[in-house]
Protein backbone atom coordinates (compact mmCIF):
# COMPACT_ATOMS: atom_id res chain seq x y z
CA UNK A 1 0.00 0.00 0.00
CA UNK A 2 1.08 3.15 -0.22
CA UNK A 3 1.63 6.53 1.95
CA UNK A 4 -2.16 6.25 2.30
CA UNK A 5 -2.94 2.74 2.39
CA UNK A 6 -4.33 2.90 -0.61
CA UNK A 7 -3.60 3.34 -3.92
CA UNK A 8 -5.26 7.67 -4.36
CA UNK A 9 -8.15 8.06 -6.19
CA UNK A 10 -8.39 11.33 -7.55
CA UNK A 11 -11.40 13.89 -7.66
CA UNK A 12 -11.78 17.93 -8.57
CA UNK A 13 -13.00 19.85 -5.89
CA UNK A 14 -13.63 23.73 -5.33
CA UNK A 15 -13.91 25.92 -1.92
CA UNK A 16 -17.51 26.18 -1.35
CA UNK A 17 -19.06 27.38 2.05
CA UNK A 18 -21.40 24.79 4.10
CA UNK A 19 -25.28 24.31 5.25
CA UNK A 20 -27.55 24.38 7.79
CA UNK A 21 -26.93 21.70 10.31
CA UNK A 22 -28.55 17.92 9.16
CA UNK A 23 -28.99 15.28 11.47
CA UNK A 24 -27.48 11.97 10.18
CA UNK A 25 -28.90 8.43 11.34
CA UNK A 26 -26.42 5.67 12.57
CA UNK A 27 -25.39 2.45 10.73
CA UNK A 28 -26.82 -0.45 12.84
CA UNK A 29 -23.91 -2.40 14.39
CA UNK A 30 -24.22 -5.37 15.82
CA UNK A 31 -21.08 -5.81 17.64
CA UNK A 32 -21.60 -2.44 19.12
CA UNK A 33 -22.92 -2.49 22.92
CA UNK A 34 -24.82 0.38 22.42
CA UNK A 35 -27.18 1.48 19.84
CA UNK A 36 -25.91 4.84 18.30
CA UNK A 37 -28.35 7.33 17.57
CA UNK A 38 -27.39 11.44 16.32
CA UNK A 39 -30.86 13.39 17.13
CA UNK A 40 -29.16 15.18 19.97
CA UNK A 41 -28.14 18.49 19.91
CA UNK A 42 -24.70 19.70 21.34
CA UNK A 43 -25.09 20.11 25.19
CA UNK A 44 -26.16 23.74 26.33
CA UNK A 45 -23.29 24.26 28.36
CA UNK A 46 -20.85 23.08 25.13
CA UNK A 47 -22.43 26.00 22.96
CA UNK A 48 -22.86 28.54 25.39
CA UNK A 49 -18.97 28.46 25.99
CA UNK A 50 -18.09 28.26 22.81
CA UNK A 51 -17.45 31.50 21.33
CA UNK A 52 -18.69 32.40 17.67
CA UNK A 53 -16.70 34.28 14.93
CA UNK A 54 -14.07 32.86 13.21
CA UNK A 55 -11.27 30.58 13.75
CA UNK A 56 -8.54 29.76 11.45
CA UNK A 57 -8.62 26.33 9.39
CA UNK A 58 -5.91 24.90 6.69
CA UNK A 59 -6.31 22.07 4.57
CA UNK A 60 -3.72 19.63 2.66
CA UNK A 61 -3.83 17.73 -0.38
CA UNK A 62 -1.89 15.84 -3.11
CA UNK A 63 -1.44 18.42 -5.55
CA UNK A 64 -0.12 15.60 -7.69
CA UNK A 65 -3.55 14.46 -7.82
CA UNK A 66 -5.58 14.77 -10.95
CA UNK A 67 -7.56 17.36 -9.38
CA UNK A 68 -5.51 18.25 -6.26
CA UNK A 69 -5.20 21.58 -4.53
CA UNK A 70 -2.93 23.91 -5.81
CA UNK A 71 -0.93 24.05 -2.01
CA UNK A 72 -2.04 24.47 1.38
CA UNK A 73 -6.18 25.45 1.19
CA UNK A 74 -6.39 28.53 3.58
CA UNK A 75 -10.15 28.54 4.97
CA UNK A 76 -11.57 29.19 8.76
CA UNK A 77 -14.72 27.91 10.20
CA UNK A 78 -17.49 29.12 12.87
CA UNK A 79 -16.65 27.23 16.05
CA UNK A 80 -20.71 27.39 16.96
CA UNK A 81 -21.87 26.74 13.75
CA UNK A 82 -19.37 24.78 11.98
CA UNK A 83 -19.62 26.73 8.70
CA UNK A 84 -16.49 26.83 6.50
CA UNK A 85 -15.33 29.82 4.36
CA UNK A 86 -12.85 29.46 1.98
CA UNK A 87 -9.84 32.19 2.26
CA UNK A 88 -7.65 31.15 -0.67
CA UNK A 89 -4.08 29.05 -0.86
CA UNK A 90 -1.21 29.01 -0.05
CA UNK A 91 0.16 28.14 -3.06
CA UNK A 92 3.64 26.24 -4.75
CA UNK A 93 4.01 23.55 -2.12
CA UNK A 94 3.99 20.68 -3.34
CA UNK A 95 1.91 17.58 -1.80
CA UNK A 96 1.45 19.04 1.60
CA UNK A 97 -0.44 15.62 2.76
CA UNK A 98 -0.29 16.60 6.42
CA UNK A 99 0.11 19.54 8.42
CA UNK A 100 1.47 20.59 11.94
CA UNK A 101 1.67 23.55 14.02
CA UNK A 102 4.32 25.34 15.79
CA UNK A 103 3.64 25.98 19.68
CA UNK A 104 3.97 29.45 19.74
CA UNK A 105 1.36 29.43 16.86
CA UNK A 106 3.28 31.33 14.29
CA UNK A 107 4.80 28.80 11.54
CA UNK A 108 2.72 26.16 9.81
CA UNK A 109 4.71 23.30 8.99
CA UNK A 110 3.99 20.48 5.92
CA UNK A 111 5.15 17.16 4.31
CA UNK A 112 6.02 17.36 0.94
CA UNK A 113 4.80 13.66 0.01
CA UNK A 114 6.97 13.03 -2.90
CA UNK A 115 9.72 10.69 -3.71
CA UNK A 116 12.54 12.82 -2.54
CA UNK A 117 10.58 13.77 0.59
CA UNK A 118 10.89 17.50 2.09
CA UNK A 119 9.31 19.22 4.86
CA UNK A 120 8.24 23.03 4.71
CA UNK A 121 7.61 25.78 6.73
CA UNK A 122 5.36 28.68 6.48
CA UNK A 123 5.28 32.28 7.89
CA UNK A 124 1.07 32.14 9.27
CA UNK A 125 1.14 36.27 9.19
CA UNK A 126 2.07 36.86 5.68
CA UNK A 127 1.71 33.27 4.32
CA UNK A 128 5.35 33.65 3.33
CA UNK A 129 7.16 30.29 2.63
CA UNK A 130 10.18 29.90 4.83
CA UNK A 131 11.74 27.41 2.66
CA UNK A 132 11.90 23.47 2.26
CA UNK A 133 14.26 20.45 3.75
CA UNK A 134 14.69 17.23 2.54
CA UNK A 135 13.41 14.11 4.82
CA UNK A 136 16.47 12.23 3.76
CA UNK A 137 12.94 9.30 2.76
CA UNK A 138 10.80 9.07 0.54
CA UNK A 139 7.22 9.95 0.85
CA UNK A 140 7.13 11.50 4.26
CA UNK A 141 3.21 11.63 5.47
CA UNK A 142 3.50 12.95 9.07
CA UNK A 143 5.13 15.25 10.72
CA UNK A 144 4.97 16.79 14.99
CA UNK A 145 6.85 19.64 16.49
CA UNK A 146 8.09 18.99 19.48
CA UNK A 147 7.00 20.96 22.49
CA UNK A 148 9.99 23.01 23.06
CA UNK A 149 9.54 24.32 19.53
CA UNK A 150 13.15 23.99 18.43
CA UNK A 151 12.73 20.57 16.23
CA UNK A 152 10.53 19.22 13.32
CA UNK A 153 10.11 15.38 13.32
CA UNK A 154 9.14 13.71 10.35
CA UNK A 155 8.26 10.56 8.98
CA UNK A 156 8.87 8.54 5.67
CA UNK A 157 6.62 6.09 4.82
CA UNK A 158 8.36 5.26 1.71
CA UNK A 159 11.79 4.18 3.14
CA UNK A 160 10.65 3.65 6.71
CA UNK A 161 12.61 6.27 8.21
CA UNK A 162 12.25 9.62 10.93
CA UNK A 163 13.82 12.82 10.86
CA UNK A 164 14.47 15.28 12.75
CA UNK A 165 15.10 18.95 11.65
CA UNK A 166 16.15 22.32 14.28
CA UNK A 167 13.61 24.80 14.07
CA UNK A 168 15.29 28.29 14.40
CA UNK A 169 13.53 31.32 16.52
CA UNK A 170 11.88 32.58 13.10
CA UNK A 171 9.99 29.19 12.61
CA UNK A 172 12.24 28.74 9.38
CA UNK A 173 13.93 24.97 9.16
CA UNK A 174 17.94 24.12 8.94
CA UNK A 175 19.63 21.34 7.74
CA UNK A 176 18.72 17.87 9.31
CA UNK A 177 20.35 16.69 12.10
CA UNK A 178 19.34 13.11 11.96
CA UNK A 179 18.01 9.98 10.35
CA UNK A 180 16.92 6.46 11.95
CA UNK A 181 15.55 4.18 9.83
CA UNK A 182 13.70 1.27 10.88
CA UNK A 183 16.21 -1.61 9.90
CA UNK A 184 14.39 -3.88 12.57
CA UNK A 185 12.30 -6.57 13.31
CA UNK A 186 11.78 -8.20 9.87
CA UNK A 187 8.54 -6.35 7.41
CA UNK A 188 5.43 -8.19 8.58
CA UNK A 189 2.78 -10.02 6.69
CA UNK A 190 2.19 -8.89 3.15
CA UNK A 191 4.90 -5.90 3.60
CA UNK A 192 7.85 -4.68 1.30
CA UNK A 193 10.06 -3.48 4.10
CA UNK A 194 9.87 -0.95 6.80
CA UNK A 195 6.61 2.25 6.47
CA UNK A 196 6.94 5.05 9.41
CA UNK A 197 3.20 6.53 9.31
CA UNK A 198 3.86 8.45 13.00
CA UNK A 199 6.08 10.24 14.99
CA UNK A 200 5.17 12.26 18.13
CA UNK A 201 6.34 13.52 21.42
CA UNK A 202 4.68 11.74 24.69
CA UNK A 203 2.56 14.18 26.54
CA UNK A 204 4.79 14.05 29.35
CA UNK A 205 7.72 15.34 26.82
CA UNK A 206 10.38 12.78 27.92
CA UNK A 207 9.90 10.55 24.94
CA UNK A 208 9.40 10.38 21.02
CA UNK A 209 7.04 7.35 19.14
CA UNK A 210 7.59 6.40 15.47
CA UNK A 211 4.64 4.03 14.02
CA UNK A 212 5.80 1.68 11.89
CA UNK A 213 2.74 0.33 9.20
CA UNK A 214 5.45 -1.99 7.81
CA UNK A 215 6.99 -3.89 10.91
CA UNK A 216 4.13 -3.68 13.12
CA UNK A 217 6.11 -1.66 15.59
CA UNK A 218 5.90 1.51 17.57
CA UNK A 219 9.16 2.38 18.46
CA UNK A 220 10.27 5.13 21.54
CA UNK A 221 13.15 7.49 21.41
CA UNK A 222 14.79 10.04 23.84
CA UNK A 223 15.69 13.06 22.23
CA UNK A 224 19.19 14.49 22.66
CA UNK A 225 18.23 18.30 22.67
CA UNK A 226 21.93 19.64 22.50
CA UNK A 227 22.26 17.81 19.16
CA UNK A 228 19.16 17.25 17.55
CA UNK A 229 19.72 13.27 17.71
CA UNK A 230 17.57 10.09 18.50
CA UNK A 231 18.48 7.19 20.80
CA UNK A 232 15.88 3.87 20.74
CA UNK A 233 15.23 3.24 23.87
CA UNK A 234 12.22 0.84 23.72
CA UNK A 235 10.21 -0.79 20.97
CA UNK A 236 6.76 -2.74 21.31
CA UNK A 237 5.09 -5.17 18.73
CA UNK A 238 1.55 -5.78 17.40
CA UNK A 239 0.28 -8.69 16.23
CA UNK A 240 1.63 -9.61 12.86
CA UNK A 241 -0.16 -7.87 9.96
CA UNK A 242 -1.87 -5.64 12.11
CA UNK A 243 -0.32 -2.63 10.52
CA UNK A 244 -0.46 -0.24 13.20
CA UNK A 245 -0.84 3.21 11.22
CA UNK A 246 -1.26 6.30 13.98
CA UNK A 247 -1.54 6.69 17.99
CA UNK A 248 -3.32 8.65 19.92
CA UNK A 249 -2.68 9.28 23.45
CA UNK A 250 -5.06 10.02 26.19
CA UNK A 251 -5.33 13.39 28.16
CA UNK A 252 -4.31 11.37 30.97
CA UNK A 253 -1.32 10.98 29.43
CA UNK A 254 -0.72 7.05 30.79
CA UNK A 255 -2.67 5.20 27.78
CA UNK A 256 -2.69 6.12 24.24
CA UNK A 257 -5.10 4.41 21.01
CA UNK A 258 -3.02 2.81 18.02
CA UNK A 259 -5.11 2.86 14.57
CA UNK A 260 -4.08 -0.78 13.38
CA UNK A 261 -4.52 -0.27 9.39
CA UNK A 262 -4.29 -3.36 7.76
CA UNK A 263 -6.39 -5.38 10.09
CA UNK A 264 -9.09 -3.16 10.51
CA UNK A 265 -8.45 -2.77 14.57
CA UNK A 266 -7.64 -0.38 16.97
CA UNK A 267 -6.09 -1.87 20.49
CA UNK A 268 -5.45 0.59 24.10
CA UNK A 269 -1.79 0.98 24.77
CA UNK A 270 -0.21 1.68 28.14
CA UNK A 271 2.48 3.98 28.55
CA UNK A 272 5.02 3.79 30.83
CA UNK A 273 6.60 7.50 31.38
CA UNK A 274 9.81 6.22 33.07
CA UNK A 275 11.16 4.37 30.45
CA UNK A 276 8.85 5.24 27.71
CA UNK A 277 7.88 1.53 27.14
CA UNK A 278 4.26 0.77 25.02
CA UNK A 279 2.53 -2.28 26.02
CA UNK A 280 0.11 -3.22 23.30
CA UNK A 281 -3.21 -4.73 24.37
CA UNK A 282 -5.80 -6.93 22.59
CA UNK A 283 -7.07 -5.95 19.29
CA UNK A 284 -10.79 -4.77 19.34
CA UNK A 285 -13.00 -4.54 16.95
CA UNK A 286 -13.81 -1.14 14.38
CA UNK A 287 -17.49 -1.86 14.28
CA UNK A 288 -17.62 -1.70 10.59
CA UNK A 289 -18.49 -5.60 9.88
CA UNK A 290 -16.60 -7.58 7.59
CA UNK A 291 -16.15 -5.43 4.38
CA UNK A 292 -13.12 -3.59 3.32
CA UNK A 293 -11.37 -0.84 5.74
CA UNK A 294 -8.85 0.72 6.61
CA UNK A 295 -8.71 2.73 10.11
CA UNK A 296 -7.10 5.79 9.76
CA UNK A 297 -6.92 7.40 13.24
CA UNK A 298 -8.05 7.94 16.26
CA UNK A 299 -8.87 11.31 17.89
CA UNK A 300 -9.94 11.99 21.68
CA UNK A 301 -12.20 14.55 23.41
CA UNK A 302 -10.05 16.94 25.71
CA UNK A 303 -12.31 15.73 28.91
CA UNK A 304 -10.86 12.43 28.10
CA UNK A 305 -14.84 10.55 27.91
CA UNK A 306 -14.81 9.72 24.28
CA UNK A 307 -12.44 8.38 21.28
CA UNK A 308 -13.34 8.47 17.40
CA UNK A 309 -11.77 6.19 14.55
CA UNK A 310 -12.09 7.83 10.98
CA UNK A 311 -12.93 4.54 8.87
CA UNK A 312 -11.68 4.06 5.21
CA UNK A 313 -13.64 1.80 3.46
CA UNK A 314 -16.50 2.12 5.63
CA UNK A 315 -16.81 6.22 5.60
CA UNK A 316 -17.54 6.35 8.88
CA UNK A 317 -16.40 7.56 12.68
CA UNK A 318 -16.47 4.87 15.07
CA UNK A 319 -17.55 6.19 18.39
CA UNK A 320 -16.44 4.82 21.69
CA UNK A 321 -16.81 5.37 25.40
CA UNK A 322 -13.74 6.04 27.27
CA UNK A 323 -13.43 4.04 30.69
CA UNK A 324 -11.05 3.43 33.73
CA UNK A 325 -9.47 6.57 33.60
CA UNK A 326 -8.17 5.85 29.97
CA UNK A 327 -7.67 2.50 29.94
CA UNK A 328 -10.47 0.91 28.63
CA UNK A 329 -12.80 1.59 24.79
CA UNK A 330 -16.09 0.80 24.54
CA UNK A 331 -17.52 0.69 20.86
CA UNK A 332 -20.80 2.61 20.96
CA UNK A 333 -21.15 2.37 17.48
CA UNK A 334 -20.80 3.96 13.76
CA UNK A 335 -21.81 7.48 12.27
CA UNK A 336 -21.60 7.71 8.00
CA UNK A 337 -18.80 10.44 7.73
CA UNK A 338 -20.89 12.01 4.84
CA UNK A 339 -17.71 11.84 2.15
CA UNK A 340 -15.79 9.13 1.23
CA UNK A 341 -12.50 7.83 2.45
CA UNK A 342 -11.69 9.82 5.22
CA UNK A 343 -8.00 9.60 5.25
CA UNK A 344 -7.84 12.41 8.55
CA UNK A 345 -9.89 13.53 11.43
CA UNK A 346 -9.07 16.56 13.39
CA UNK A 347 -10.94 18.05 16.86
CA UNK A 348 -11.18 21.65 17.25
CA UNK A 349 -8.44 23.06 20.08
CA UNK A 350 -11.64 23.92 22.41
CA UNK A 351 -13.23 20.30 21.85
CA UNK A 352 -15.48 21.81 19.45
CA UNK A 353 -15.99 20.50 15.93
CA UNK A 354 -14.49 17.69 14.39
CA UNK A 355 -13.31 17.67 10.86
CA UNK A 356 -12.71 14.95 9.16
CA UNK A 357 -10.74 15.36 5.54
CA UNK A 358 -12.67 13.13 2.71
CA UNK A 359 -9.92 12.32 0.06
CA UNK A 360 -12.33 10.89 -2.72
CA UNK A 361 -15.16 13.06 -2.23
CA UNK A 362 -12.79 15.99 -1.87
CA UNK A 363 -14.78 17.52 0.68
CA UNK A 364 -14.17 18.47 4.42
CA UNK A 365 -16.85 16.97 6.88
CA UNK A 366 -17.72 18.93 9.99
CA UNK A 367 -19.56 17.49 13.05
CA UNK A 368 -20.72 19.26 16.55
CA UNK A 369 -19.80 16.75 19.55
CA UNK A 370 -21.87 16.50 22.38
CA UNK A 371 -19.15 17.16 25.49
CA UNK A 372 -21.56 14.82 27.57
CA UNK A 373 -22.83 11.77 25.39
CA UNK A 374 -20.22 11.27 22.77
CA UNK A 375 -22.86 12.03 20.02
CA UNK A 376 -22.15 13.57 16.69
CA UNK A 377 -24.38 15.76 14.74
CA UNK A 378 -23.60 16.84 10.89
CA UNK A 379 -23.43 20.64 10.91
CA UNK A 380 -24.79 21.20 7.06
CA UNK A 381 -23.61 19.77 3.79
CA UNK A 382 -19.53 19.25 3.57
CA UNK A 383 -17.68 22.14 2.47
CA UNK A 384 -15.80 21.10 -1.18
CA UNK A 385 -11.59 20.84 -1.00
CA UNK A 386 -9.36 19.68 -3.87
CA UNK A 387 -8.51 15.91 -2.73
CA UNK A 388 -8.61 16.69 1.21
CA UNK A 389 -6.26 14.30 3.12
CA UNK A 390 -6.09 16.34 6.22
CA UNK A 391 -7.69 19.30 8.14
CA UNK A 392 -5.95 21.49 10.93
CA UNK A 393 -8.20 23.82 12.90
CA UNK A 394 -7.08 26.11 15.01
Amino acid sequence: MGSGGVSRRRFVGALAGTAAAVALPACDEASAPAKETTEATPSASREAARPSGPHPLYLGTYTSAEGGGKGIGVASYDSATGRITGEGTIAGIADPSYLALHPNGRTLYAVNERKDGAVTAVRRSDRRVLGSRSTGGAAPCHLSVHPGGRFLFSANYGTGSVAVHPVDTSGALGERTDLVTHSSPAPGPGQDGPHAHQIVTSPDGGHVLAVDLGTDTVYTYRLDESKGTLAEVSRAQTRPGAGPRQLTFHPGGRYAYLANEVDNTVAVCAYDPGTGGITVGDAQSTGTGSGTNYPAQLVVTPNGRYAFLANRGHNSLSRYAVEADGARLRLLGTVPVAGDFPRQIALAPDGGPLFAANQRSSTVSVFHVDEDSGELRLAGEPFASPVAVCALPL
